[in-house]
């Protein structure tokens, strides 16, 4: 059988003049070595897509963290150039993706970015800069280290008994990766709170009527996936979910002409 393929929506990037559609690297070998996969880059364009004809393609949906920051107009919020940087592109890409994915019960794992895409897209609502809040970490990147250090596991979430993820990385505390000055602050009926920092900020979620894998998590598995037992646990369950999505599907067949 061959690896299943899974989607990841880019980002728009500015490169000597002109504009690129990328992912950043982590997460594409992450798919392949961590989650045994393949990886298709999705374009992001502001219009003219059609998210199942997408989908009707691949085996899962895998958005990544970004630079950048869903925009506010999106959950109802007046933006600031405070809340940026934006990329209108990727949002435009992501979200129906998102939705049209768990609509068809197709596997889905969201990070950084991607969690808070996946709240928006059903309904919630997001916090910024939650340094300034009373009681809230600075979850923000440290500085003056390199890019190891920057996403060195450092941080403790507790994982909620009876969660899903849970199942795969079990319940209580473990050490991740999590660097966000943004965050969930209405948590979308749809989603279940599946992991929060000792200081309450949402850390993990899934998606409470989901009829596949559809996680969503602040931290970063993929940085480490290939070395760290909880980074590439969750992976190795989207990749398990994926393959059994892909090996479910009817085959195509494809006419013959007529001789």
């Amino acid at each position: 059988m061959t690896k299943p393929i899974v989607a990841i929506p880019a980002d728009i990037r500015s490169f000597d003049g002109a504009t690129w559609h990328a992912v950043q690297h982590q997460y594409l070998r992450a798919a392949l070595n961590a989650a045994g996969v393949m990886a298709f880059i999705i374009p992001a364009f502001e219009a003219g897509y059609d998210a199942d004809a997408i989908l009707d393609r691949v085996d899962g949906l895998l958005v990544s963290g970004s630079a950048s920051n869903v925009h506010p107009s999106l959950y109802g919020a007046e933006a600031t150039e405070r809340d940026g940087p934006f990329d209108p592109a990727r949002d435009a890409t992501s979200l129906p993706l998102i939705r049209r994915a768990i609509d068809r019960a197709i596997p889905l794992l969201a990070i950084c970015r991607g969690i808070q895409e996946l709240n928006v897209a059903l309904g919630g609502s997001l916090a910024s800069e939650i340094h300034e809040e009373p009681g809230i970490w600075d979850h923000r990147r440290p500085e003056g280290v390199d890019r190891d250090g920057m996403y060195a596991i450092r941080q403790t979430v507790h994982i909620k008994a009876g969660s899903c993820i849970a199942d795969i990385l079990g319940p209580g505390d473990i050490r991740v990766n999590s660097l966000h000055r943004q965050a969930i602050a209405r948590t979308a009926p749809r989603l279940q709170v599946e992991a929060t920092a000792e200081d309450g900020t949402v850390e993990a979620v899934s998606v409470i009527d989901a009829r596949a894998f559809a996680v969503g998590v602040q931290w970063h598995p993929e940085y480490w996936a290939e070395t760290d037992a909880a980074s590439n646990r969750l992976f190795a369950a989207f990749g398990g979910a994926v393959r059994s999505y892909a090996a479910g599907k009817l085959p195509v067949i494809t006419a013959q002409a007529s001789a």
